[in-house]
């Protein structure tokens, strides 16, 4: 447990960048990437706004258009992420044992064939009710086999894997809102225990679709601000009313310290701490004196070797929800005391990218104490007293930045937190 894990390689395809710079450079300038949805029609939804990556394809990275029609929205995302980080990382140049080379994601459910599944059910219904029979006949007429393989979770990590000849430990977690961030921790875990000298490591996700849309407005947890897309995501706001939908993927090249400083890496920081915990509560809501958000924060703080005030900085999960941040602001107080740092949730440019939010937040904080910039929490007007802390509002700060922390809280009550600081040597 002594290796230590830097990160040498980063890539992201978001609705805030398709590239890691056009990513920064629109957080520090406080963007938002939210609009109205294109990808199908949401004008009879609640909620009818999301942050959908935009002008992207697989092309621009030199994929086959035919081969990839049939794959999922964020198989493509995760293969463009993933390309950017190992390109940064200079890691394909080297020769390096492939079978000590690994990936650990964190990504969700793929594409959704709302159309022939509606048409099944369509093709169907009898006066009596559903004709299984028919039904099957149906789907045996419209189904596509690409599209059924391409809806399991484990597809762009199948996809990355065979793409840059990753022959080492290779896994996906799914652990919701938690799962790139877990996926994170779990890859620096490895190459601590010398099962990997280096690992990819990220997300991908894309929910924005009729029944990614369904089910978030049939728990009202999505914002219905519809008239202001852009202002919608207000975390800690005293008018906050739910989270926006984001989509995409985050990648970083994770490496053990003597193994990147002998191919004369860049290093962008380093992973120093992880902890992750259970609420155990409630399937849709966290704990009210977050048990389980104040445990993974203590957990990657200790497992930094670190005290509580050598945080300079908190990316918070900051969901814009009214439990999620009056829940984070009173953790952070148990963890932190009344002398908090700076917290701020760029999720109110980006949207919710679920199981890619944590590993793309992550690379927000490397870039961070990179620069020494905080990224700012936009849409923050209307104080709430129940969230009283410092959330860098509305503009980006220049502060010292050394050590920062990253949230990732899940539904089912599953919690990240992720401790990385400036590469000292």
């Amino acid at each position: 447990m002594t290796r230590r894990v830097v990160v040498t390689g980063l890539g992201c395809i978001t609705p805030l960048g398709t590239d890691v710079d056009t990513l920064w450079n629109n957080v520090k300038e406080g963007n938002s990437a939210v609009g109205n949805i294109s990808i199908f029609d949401a004008t009879k939804f609640p909620t009818k706004i999301a942050a959908e990556v935009r002008n992207w394809d697989v092309t621009q990275i030199g994929e086959d258009a035919e081969v990839w029609k049939n794959r999922s929205r964020h198989s493509g995302f995760a293969v463009g992420a993933a390309k950017q980080a190992i390109d940064s990382s200079g890691i394909q140049d080297c020769d390096i044992d492939r079978t000590r080379f690994g990936l650990y994601l964190g990504c969700g459910e793929g594409f959704q064939d709302f159309n022939d599944f509606n048409s099944m059910v369509a093709g169907a219904i009898t006066e009596e009710g559903l004709d299984i029979a028919e039904f099957m006949n149906v789907g045996f007429q419209r189904l596509n086999f690409e599209y059924e393989w391409e809806q399991e979770p484990n597809m762009p990590i199948a996809h990355v894997a065979g793409m840059f000849n990753i022959q080492g430990p290779v896994a996906n977690t799914l652990t919701a809102c938690a799962a790139s961030n877990q996926a994170v921790g779990e890859a620096t875990e490895m190459i601590r225990r010398n099962a990997a000298d280096v690992m990819l490591a990220g997300g991908a996700h894309s929910m924005i679709h009729p029944f990614g849309l369904t089910g978030f407005n049939l728990l009202t947890a999505l914002s219905t601000n519809n008239e202001n897309a852009t202002g919608a995501s207000r975390p800690f706001d005293r008018l906050r009313d739910g989270f926006v939908l984001g989509e995409g993927s985050s990648m970083m090249v994770l490496e053990e310290l003597e193994h990147a400083k002998a191919r004369g890496a860049q290093i962008y920081g380093e992973i120093l701490g992880y902890g992750s915990t259970a609420d155990a509560y409630r399937v849709t809501d966290q704990h009210p004196d977050g048990r389980g958000a104040v445990g993974c924060m203590t957990r990657a703080i200790k497992n930094a070797g670190i005290d509580p005030s050598d945080i300079d900085y908190v990316n918070a999960h900051g969901t814009s929800t009214p439990v999620n941040d009056k829940v984070e602001t009173k953790s952070c107080k148990n963890v932190f005391g009344e002398d908090a740092p700076p917290i701020s949730s760029t999720k109110s440019m980006m949207g919710h990218l679920i199981t890619a939010a944590g590993a793309t937040e992550l690379m927000v904080c490397l870039l961070a104490i990179n620069e020494n910039v905080l990224p700012p929490t936009i849409n923050y007007e209307n104080p709430d007293p129940e969230c009283d802390l410092d959330y860098v509002p509305n503009e980006a700060r220049e502060a010292e930045c050394n050590m920062v922390l990253n949230n990732s809280f899940g539904f089912g009550g599953q919690n990240v937190s992720m401790v990385v600081g400036q590469f000292t040597g």
